[in-house]
């Protein structure tokens, strides 16, 4: 599908250049304004332009992002296996993530002669928390970091555009739940957010899960929940008349219903992309059975071009003039004259300088303040502590003095003791030797 690219890009190139056909053009179709039409005598050969343009763009390749947004298990790797008729790496994702993170892979294709650098992104763990709330966050801050990273590169004194690789999300396929009932908040929420940022295309995954009238009435419901929260929605374009039939028709085909399936199951002589079950069997590329034929249409054999250039033009630009304006560019001034880049520089460093000085300023004031508080904190501090000392100082001689008092009482009472002992010592010895005396009487009183 990715030829067809190739042909939308000279069915463009054509009309601007004029159908020049043989060695005899004769007009010139395109005249821009303050130009002249003049004939041609003869065959100049500028009518190659957009073979020119086809081989420069076959020769450098193309890049195409999908961000894939939809719960765990909804069937968001079945369907980018199935949408590019090969099996991408990856292990399926648990359900027990404590945040939505995203994760990029890119590939490398090629179909005949043209070149395709793919990336796909996927939302891990996208509704599995149970607070929901700021799942959103996520998917916004990775499209906007890689609308800065280009931001960044187009900023440069030395861009390398040509050979810089495009991560900008092209396009957002959002898998909606088959419930058969309606949008969830969690949905209605996090396409709101994107509808800015991104082109998103709504699919129903799994849409084999549901009946055909069930499909169609969720259907109307997506719908008109989108339309009546003022969700933006990618509408395929219908201002090129080459495409405008058949999208004006899928445009009314959204959602897109689909079902993925790698497998091969044999129908009658022939095999196809099925998915087999005990009552039957879906075809994946049947639109009987569902939109996958559509949808890989639409998405990548008619609008793809359109895709990327409605990102750059529409989506990026938004980012990037919101950016420069919070920088302080403007096209031009009070008095609707043009904005010199170098002027407005100057004004935007003055600006910046003025405001570092005040806050330099601010800090410096703010230093001060705090170390007077800090210098008045130590002093009262250092005031309470020699108060302190003087309390246990006095405390101390007071203790001091009563335990002096207390020692001396005490010497008083050995003194007294020890005067005690000495008498009663001296009363006992006296009256020992008394005794030793009147027994000696005793014994002499004896032997006579």
């Amino acid at each position: 599908g990715f030829k067809s690219r190739l042909g939308r890009l000279v069915m463009d190139w054509r009309p601007v250049l004029g159908v020049m056909s043989g060695n005899h053009s004769h007009v010139v179709v395109m005249q821009a304004e303050g130009a002249r039409s003049i004939p041609l005598s003869g065959h100049v050969g500028f009518d190659s332009m957009p073979d020119q343009l086809v081989n420069k763009s076959v020769s450098h390749g193309f890049c195409f992002n999908i961000l894939c947004v939809g719960e765990t298990g909804v069937g968001k790797s079945t369907l980018m296996d199935t949408l590019f008729n090969t099996k991408f790496e990856g292990e399926p994702t648990q359900h027990n993530q404590p945040g939505v993170q995203l994760r990029s892979r890119s590939y490398e294709l090629q179909e005949s002669n043209v070149r395709l650098k793919l990336t796909v992104v996927d939302t891990v763990g996208f509704g599995d928390q149970i607070n929901k709330e700021d799942s959103y966050k996520p998917i916004v801050e990775f499209i906007d970091a890689q609308f800065e990273a280009y931001l960044q590169e187009e900023l440069k004194i030395k861009r390398t555009l040509h050979s810089y690789h495009d991560t900008r999300i092209h396009a957002c396929l959002y898998f909606i739940s088959p419930t058969g009932h309606s949008l969830k908040s969690l949905d209605l929420v996090t396409m709101k957010k994107l509808d800015s940022k991104v082109n998103i295309i709504p699919i129903v995954a799994k849409s084999d899960a549901i009946s055909k009238s069930e499909l169609a009435k969720f259907k109307i419901k997506i719908t008109s929940e989108l339309v009546s929260n003022g969700v933006q929605i990618y509408q395929f374009p219908t201002d090129d008349e080459t495409v405008a039939e058949i999208n004006s028709t899928m445009n009314g085909h959204l959602p897109f219903a689909v079902v993925g399936s790698t497998e091969e199951v044999k129908i009658g002589n022939k095999m196809a992309k099925a998915r087999q079950y005990p009552w039957g069997t879906v075809q994946v590329e049947n639109e009987n059975h569902c939109d996958f034929v559509k949808l890989r249409e639409m998405l990548i054999r008619v609008n793809m071009e359109d895709l990327r250039e409605q990102t750059h033009t529409r989506h990026y630009e938004l980012y990037r003039r919101c950016k420069l304006e919070e920088m302080g560019f403007k096209d031009t001034d009070p008095d609707s004259k043009p904005f010199s880049l170098q002027e407005t520089y100057e004004a935007k460093r003055n600006e910046f300088l003025g405001e570092l000085q005040r806050k330099e300023e601010e800090m410096r004031q703010m230093f001060v303040l705090r170390v007077k508080e800090k210098e008045s904190e130590l002093k009262e501090a250092e005031k309470e502590l020699h108060e302190k000392f003087d309390r246990l100082k006095k405390l101390h001689q007071d203790e001091k003095k009563k335990l002096e008092d207390k020692k001396k009482v005490l010497d008083d009472d050995v003194n007294a003791f020890k005067q005690r002992k000495t008498a009663t010592e001296l009363l006992q010895s006296q009256g020992q030797q008394a005794g030793g005396i009147t027994t000696l009487k005793r014994d002499k009183d004896r032997k006579k």
